[in-house]
């Protein structure tokens, strides 16, 4: 599943040495814009590399011969930040034509958006390259990534068949300390839920999201610092005020990853450090490399 050896921070150096400045650039204007962004890009990863590979067949549109991932469930009017990786491939396109893959700048992007948040950083692997096809069929991509509902167990298991270990999976679910969530993935949770919810905190977060209509409307997953990448997810779970069951359920009676929430909440520099290692890893999962797959033109469809 993993191929570390064929990819190297190195990749483009000679091919493209100004690609990864080029696309911190991009980055940063579009989170500078909307600090939103910076969860959307990281999750554009995630979503990216848990279907298939690190191969940017999330950005596919449907075609012909293309069912499209963005019409799963998990990704449908959820995911963004196409337009701001089509961005940075058409800045890089106009420097280098046809080097740098969307699967690459999907990577970078998302370690260049935890940075500009006040997130770690971390050294990038390159050479992916694109796949020429999205996902065999929406089940498919619906069955790779997980739920708002999952349980401890399934996220554990959906990880580890990705080669993650649940030190990661806890790691890589503190990127909720950014970005928002819509009222339909938490309002259960907030009106049908007794046990394990602070009530202050349902009642604050009913306001926004009635018992019907309002699917749309958003909270943020960090109540406290919703737009800086820091530790506070963790000390939330512990107050018993994660938005989503699949956050809180991280820490909840005798839960095995407990320990880890209470590690990472009180120490900030751990958590972080061990995050961007799990990025590294969920960047390996699976790349086309070396004749496997295509250089893309255009992110969103086989050129």
């Amino acid at each position: 599943m993993q191929s570390e050896a064929q990819l190297s921070s190195t990749f483009y150096d000679t091919t493209c040495p100004n690609a990864l400045n080029t696309i911190r650039t991009a980055i940063r204007t579009a989170v500078s814009r909307e600090r939103r962004m910076a969860a959307s890009l990281i999750r554009l990863h995630f979503h990216d590399c848990f279907v298939n590979g690190c191969d940017a067949s999330i950005l596919l549109d449907d075609a012909p011969s293309i069912i499209s991932e963005k019409n799963a469930i998990n990704n449908f009017k959820s995911i963004r930040g196409y337009e701001v990786i089509d961005n940075a491939k058409s800045l890089v396109e106009s420097i280098c034509p046809g080097v740098v893959s969307c699967a690459d700048i999907v990577a970078v992007a998302a370690r260049d958006a935890s940075f500009a948040v006040g997130g770690p950083s971390w050294t990038v692997k390159l050479g992916r390259r694109d796949s020429s096809t999205a996902s065999l069929s929406i089940p498919e991509v619906e069955s790779n990534l997980p739920s708002f509902r999952a349980s401890l167990d399934s996220l554990i298991s959906l990880f580890a068949r990705k080669g993650l270990s649940a030190r990661d999976m806890v790691a890589l679910s503190g990127s909720h300390t950014i970005g928002q969530a819509s009222c339909v993935t938490f309002r259960d949770r907030i009106y049908n839920n007794q046990s394990d919810i602070d009530a202050g905190f349902a009642s604050t977060r009913r306001r926004q999201c009635p018992t019907s209509g309002g699917n749309g409307n958003l909270a943020p997953l960090d109540l406290v610092t919703p737009n800086s990448f820091d530790n506070n997810y963790f000390k939330n779970l512990i107050q018993k005020k994660g938005l989503l069951e699949s956050d809180q359920i991280l820490f909840s009676a005798a839960g095995s990853t407990n320990d880890l929430v209470e590690e990472y909440s009180k120490n900030p520099t751990k958590f972080k450090s061990d995050f961007a290692a799990a990025m590294i890893k969920m960047g390996d999962i699976s790349p086309l490399t070396d004749s496997q797959g295509i250089i893309r033109t255009v992110c969103n469809a086989v050129n």
